[in-house]
């Protein structure tokens, strides 16, 4: 079994530093193979907010897999964010925008979806899917595919922000090459579920951890899911912030089946 820690979203700059020690210590004592963060790290790419999550990084204990979000990129410097949108990121993040983390039970791509000209609306690209078909053509039927990319692909209906572009195709081709989950974020909202357009056969399950540390809150606690896959199963427990908003506790849990009929509640 392989147990994997997602959260997304931490904005500091505009966080509570409040969670950042109860956050960090609730990851720590889960003891995660690995941790993925889908983006937003900070509210506006400076270096004191890349600071600041680089020294949260830092105290996390289990290895990490990142790749940024739409406000890892500069906002008002026009011109960093034209000419070299990545430069804070690759200096405190990660030289790596799309990283990945295989072994022999699973394999982990990150895939960059942000797009430094539109700013807030993604897009998944006609080489992240070649990406994601050629490193999954290869995996043996066991292991665990896993996406990780800030934007969703599909959203709930009266959602405001704009879903990214090549979303349909992509989902396709996350169907085609029997990935088992998308782990994102950037809505702040917390949801596990298959895609709809896709059939129970090649169902990858969307999963959107909410925001770990910002104030920005969508009517929902702050959240991240501790995902644990077996051969047959996929478990995935979200925690989030308790009444007042101390420390992060286990708050639910929804199981899939893996396999042909991964899309099924066992």
């Amino acid at each position: 079994m392989k147990r994997i820690v997602h959260l997304s979203d931490l904005h500091f700059g505009r966080d509570r530093p409040e969670l950042v020690t109860p956050l960090s210590q609730q990851i720590n004592r889960l003891a995660p193979d690995l941790v993925a963060i889908s983006g937003d790290l900070t509210q506006r790419a400076t270096e004191k907010q890349f600071g600041a999550a680089r020294a949260f990084i830092d105290g996390l204990t289990a290895p990490t897999l990142i790749v940024p979000g739409n406000h890892d990129v500069p906002l008002h410097n026009f011109l960093l964010r034209i000419v070299r949108p990545w430069s804070r990121y690759r200096n405190w993040i990660s030289k790596t925008l799309e990283p990945e983390v295989s072994d022999d039970e699973m394999i982990v791509l990150g895939v960059n979806t942000v797009n430094p000209y539109s700013w807030q609306r993604g897009w998944f690209g006609r080489n992240a899917i070649r990406r994601v078909r050629d490193a999954f053509a290869d995996t043996h039927g066991h292991r665990i595919r896993i996406v990780v990319a800030h934007h969703p692909m599909e959203h709930l209906p009266g959602e405001e922000k704009r879903l990214m572009r090549g979303a349909s195709r992509a989902i396709r081709q996350l169907g085609e090459s029997k990935t088992d989950m998308l782990l994102s974020g950037h809505l702040h909202s917390w949801r596990a579920k298959p895609f709809a357009m896709q059939d129970d056969k090649g169902a990858t399950i969307q999963v959107l951890a909410g925001t770990g540390l910002s104030t920005r809150l969508r009517e929902e606690a702050n959240d991240f899911n501790l995902i644990e896959v077996s051969q047959d199963t996929i478990s995935i427990t979200r925690y989030s912030t308790d009444e007042n908003a101390r420390r992060f506790e286990n708050s639910g849990e929804k199981r899939f089946m893996r396999g042909e009929n991964r899309a099924k509640h066992p």
